[in-house]
This record gives structure tokens, sequence and C-alpha cells, in this order.
């Protein structure tokens, strides 16, 4: 039987209990930061030549004809892959593709009463990177999550990196980058990766934008190049919590925990209900079914580290609960959500209902599935188009409007002791006004 620890809200120590639970560091190991700081300056320094050193290293490979999969690889793979693999990609990507084209932003603007107009201008990125792991496993849908909102934006150009461990190139991968409209994809990953996109090199042209999952040093990677780039998020371990009132069948409720927990050892899987009978039947559904997973080791490891299953008093606690832990999957396995889920504040996803499986949104639902973790979803949201998005301010000022703007200005700029920026607005002040 697996371990998992028990919580009760009521019980002595329970708030220390859950704040050690939830605790996750995300400073980067002094070994890895150390490594990816000097991995960032050779490729800086060093271009193709360092990439190629790394790559060879890191991915056990021998690089003979360049870094580059030539996009006529992306489709010879589309047409490889299994008919029911390309249509489950084909319908998951035209589905993400219809829930990003509601979130594109509009320019606006309005134009005063003295012929003074403002307003916001929205245009998309040039170039962005998209990273895609490649390590443990292969994600064809983080390519379809991270390229398609990009696309729906208007971004010029996306290039994709991806890890060839033994030079081993994931078909479903590259279908996945033909079907998202990817334009050029390179054969790295690891910290190298990053640093190429954000710096630059002979064959990789640096973006104006990195996003995309990654293990630690990518992790590191992305923090030490912010600023030169934008980044999307540091993601911790993946994160469910579900809610349930006890009526669902157990069984889904230890599968959907399950569903987390085989990410990695650091993902983290907690269940949350006022009915104590029902948590010690997902406890022996969990203790049942297991064995039958594939990655039971992975899963168990999960479980027992950062799993969690908690009694609480009743619903409303367990909202209130839900939302300090503000998890990046937020699942409310109850007969009526919708009451629940307008009270949810902290959440990268709702998933609704009993029915409702968090892995539809991993795959095919539509809502991005790259989402805040460790608890930043109290101030952070999923990826989406905003995010390959920018917004300029606009300013036109009628002869009438720059008069009396800057009379206001003027007090303002001089309070602050900035004459000349005073002056600049005064030399605009109509005569007599």
């Amino acid at each position: 039987m697996t371990e998992i620890t028990r919580l009760d809200s009521h019980a002595p120590g329970f708030r220390a209990a859950l704040e050690r639970l939830l605790d996750w560091e995300q400073t980067a190991d002094l070994k890895v930061e150390t490594a990816v700081r000097e991995i960032i300056a050779a490729v800086r320094t060093r271009g193709d030549a360092a990439l190629i050193e790394f790559t060879e290293r890191f991915d056990r490979r021998t690089v003979q004809q360049g870094l580059e999969i030539p996009l006529a690889d992306c489709r010879a793979a589309l047409q490889r892959i299994e008919p029911g693999q390309r249509t489950a990609l084909e319908i998951a990507a035209q589905r993400v593709r219809a829930y990003a084209e509601h979130q594109k932003l509009a320019s606006w603007s309005y134009t005063e009463a003295d012929g003074t107009l403002l307003g916001q201008q929205v245009t998309p990125m040039d170039r962005v990177g998209l990273y895609v792991p490649g390590g443990k496993a292969a994600y064809p849908s983080s390519v379809l999550m991270n390229a398609i909102p990009a696309r729906v934006a208007g971004v010029g150009e996306l290039i994709m990196v991806v890890p060839t461990p033994g030079g081993e190139v994931n078909n479903l991968v590259l279908a996945a980058a033909a079907i998202a409209g990817v334009d050029r994809v390179f054969a790295i990953g690891g910290a190298q990766a990053v640093a190429a996109l954000a710096y630059g090199t002979e064959s990789v042209p640096a973006v104006d934008k990195i996003v995309g999952p990654g293990n630690a040093y990518v992790a590191s990677a992305k923090r030490m190049v912010f600023g030169k780039v934008g980044i999307d998020m540091i993601a911790g371990p993946s994160e469910i919590l579900v809610v349930c009132d006890g009526r669902t069948d157990p069984d889904w409720i230890a599968v959907d925990l399950f569903s987390q927990a085989e990410h990695d050892e650091d993902a983290q899987s907690i269940l949350v209900s006022p009915d104590a009978a029902f948590l010690e039947r997902v406890m022996d559904s969990i203790g049942r079914l297991l064995p039958q997973m594939p990655r039971a080791e992975i899963i168990s490891a999960s479980l027992r580290g950062q799993g969690a299953l908690i009694r609480v008093h009743d619903m409303d606690e367990a909202i209130e609960l839900a939302n300090q832990v503000a998890p990046e999957h937020l699942e409310l396995s109850v007969e009526d959500p919708l009451p629940l889920a307008a009270r949810i504040r902290h959440a990268g996803a709702i998933f609704m209902g009993r029915y409702t499986a968090e892995v539809l949104g991993d795959y095919c639902a539509g809502p991005n599935h790259v989402l805040p973790t460790s608890r930043t979803a109290r101030f952070s949201s999923p990826l989406g188009v905003y995010d390959f998005q920018k917004r300029s301010s606009l300013i036109m000022c009628s002869a009438q409007g720059a008069s009396e703007l800057g009379k206001t200005a003027s007090i303002l700029a001089h309070g602050e002791g900035l004459t000349a920026h005073a002056r600049s607005a005064e030399m605009r002040i109509l005569d007599g006004d």
C-alpha cells in the first residue's frame, strides 16, 4: 500500500502541516546555476561551435548535418504517423485554435471633445522561441499549446527547439510542428538551446520571447536570460487539487490523482473532501489500481512525497482551502460546480463537474495547458494569445488639447524639478490660454 499524507483541517497543527506540504523551493541548485551560467557564456562567445559541443555531450549524439531539422522532415513525419494519431493531433489543434481566437486583443482608441486621440495599439511579436521537452518523454501537445496561440496572435516567425537524446527524433513532435505552422526546428535542448534563442548563433536566430517547459537547467537558463528576452514563466512540478463531495466514483478520482503524479516524483496530487469514508474508498482505489500503472514507481514516489488526502468540515472550507493552495489544476468533482467555481479566486485552470477529467485540458479541450504552478496562480495566468501580443499607448493631441494638458504637465514637472520637461509642455500652450 502506497503511503500518502493524511490531514484533517480541524486537527492541531494543520496549517503548519499544509504549508510544509505546499512548500516548493524555486531557488535553483547552486551546481545547476553554475553550470548554466557557463553554458550561456560559451554559447554567447562561440555560437554554433558551443551548441554542437554541448549537444554531442548531453544528447549523446554526433552532429553531422547541422542542428536544424528541415521542415520537409516535419511534413514527412505527419505522413508517417498513424492515421488515428494524425486525426487526434488535428482535432486538438483545431480546438486550441478556436479557443485562442477568442483571446485576441484588439486595438482601440477614443477621441476627446477637443480632438485629442487616446488609445492602445496591439501588435504581435516578431519572433518567438518554443522550447519543447524531449528527455523523459515526448510532448507533441506542448508544441500545439505553445505554437498555436503565437500563430493566432500573428507572430512573424516561430522557432522551435527540441532535444533529440541519442539522435532519436520523435515523429509525433515533428508532426505537431507541421500542423501548428512552426517555421524552423532545431534539434537542440537544455540551457544551450535557451541561450541560443536568447542571443542567437550563426544558425539559430535570436528571438523576442521564449516559452515552453523544461527541466531545472532550462528553468535556470530562462531566469538568466530574462530581460534580454521575455519568458512565459518559471514552471515548477505539475499539480492537481481535486475537491470532491464524496459522490464521484473513487476509481475516477484515484486515476485523476495518478494523472499528475506520473509526470515525475516531484509532482503533487491532493484530494480534499468533507467525507471521511470517501477518502478511505479513494485510498482503497489507489492501492488496487496503482499496480496496473506502467509508471507506478514514479506515481508512488510522488504520492508518498507530495501527495495528500485532506478532510475538511464542509464544502465551504474546501473552497477556502483551494484558494489558499492556488493550484495549477483544480477539479471541482461535484454535482453543481458553477456556484463553487464562481468562488475560486486562484487557480490555473478549473475543471468543473464529475465528467471533466484534468487530462482533457492537457490535450484537447481547447484552453492552454501551460499554467502557473507553485501557487503563482495568485498573480499569474495561463499562457494565451495575449502573451504574444504587445500593447503600445496612442496619444495624439489637438492644438487645444496640447495647450490644456500642457498647463497641468508644467505644474507637475516643476514640482519634480524637471525644468526641460516643463518647458517642453509650456511651448505648446496657446497664447491667451
